[in-house]
């Protein structure tokens, strides 16, 4: 008896960037590019050649002033929106990221196999004291522990609509982790490669605007 696959979804990868010229271009040539749609790199205001490198690679390029981070995925999602047929799952890769370009596919399939509605990339190794302070916030007011609040992520185009995200800056990240478990969403984590492994700083006026993202109830 043959078993039926599930249709491959539609992918599409977003990398917001900030003078990430120096590793943007193998981020860019390491994606799975037959396995995507299309890949759109939000410039966030950038000196360097972030923008010219990712039209040279084939990405569509889109502009936000602002600077933001959050602000950039926003305008990447209002993008998506647009189109005649919106995607199945957004990837979220930031330009200084590189080696995640690998771990695209393995991000997809819990969502694709297993109808999972987030998945986190996992950046193991030490957590400065921000991050360890807003994972356990989440953990005490939601009773969900993620293993940290790293950028890279995957998911549903449904879910991140119903998300109702709007931080234009850094706490876009905590928001939509804290969202997600409000909402219910079932998420899971993937181990990202080792060369992926950063510190994801959290600190100062960022910490305090992410704090409050993860104890709104």
């Amino acid at each position: 008896m043959l078993v039926e696959m599930p249709p491959m979804p539609l992918i599409d990868v977003v990398i917001p960037t900030r003078d990430h010229a120096a590793s943007l271009l193998p981020l860019l040539r390491d994606l799975p590019h037959r396995m995507l749609r299309s890949v759109v790199v939000v410039d966030r205001d950038s000196s360097d050649r972030s923008a010219e490198i990712a039209r040279d690679a084939g990405a569509l390029v889109l502009r936000e002033p602002s600077g933001g981070y959050g602000a950039a995925c926003l305008r990447a999602q209002a993008h998506f929106s647009s189109l005649p047929r919106v995607p199945d799952v957004l990837v979220f890769i930031p330009g200084d990221r590189p080696a995640a370009a690998k771990s695209v596919m393995a991000l997809v399939e819990p969502i694709a196999e297993r109808s999972v509605e987030l998945v986190l990339g996992h950046e193991p190794g030490r957590r400065n004291f921000g991050e360890k302070m807003v994972t356990r916030a989440i953990e005490t007011v939601y009773r969900h522990k993620w293993s940290g609040v790293g950028p890279v992520r995957a998911l549903r185009f449904p879910a991140l609509i119903a998300l109702g995200m709007s931080d234009r800056g850094s706490g876009w990240d905590v928001e939509m982790l804290v969202r997600a478990v409000k909402l219910g969403l079932t998420c899971d984590e993937v181990v990202l490669p080792e060369d992926s492994h950063r510190v994801t700083r959290v600190g100062g006026r960022a910490l305090l605007h992410l704090l409050r993202h993860a104890t709104m109830r």
